[in-house]
């Protein structure tokens, strides 16, 4: 941290206003918690759950390549091509 940044900071705790703003900011969390508490608690399970999903949707990818990454045919119908004259110097789409 440079001195002007670390000279802000201290100007910053030096006002008394910031420091009533600091102070009913700290009392105001504490009730909005505490007043809450069971509200979060109650929402706990679900939202363990969707963290769990999207937890493993993220690190999940890893084991087949991201999304496009099944080969490029999945869900391709290959009867089309069967019935197409093949071309010898016809090179596949990569």
């Amino acid at each position: 941290m440079d001195s002007n940044q670390h000279e802000g900071l201290r100007r910053f705790f030096a006002s008394p206003t910031n420091l009533v703003l600091l102070g009913f900011l700290g009392v105001g969390g504490f009730f909005l918690i505490a007043e809450h508490w069971a509200h979060l608690v109650g929402a706990g399970p679900l939202l363990l759950l969707l963290l769990f999903c999207g937890g493993m949707h993220f690190f999940m990818h890893g084991a087949h390549g991201g999304h496009g990454g099944h080969g490029g045919n999945a869900g391709r119908d290959d009867r089309a091509d069967d019935a197409a004259p093949r071309d010898p110097n016809h090179k596949p789409d990569r």
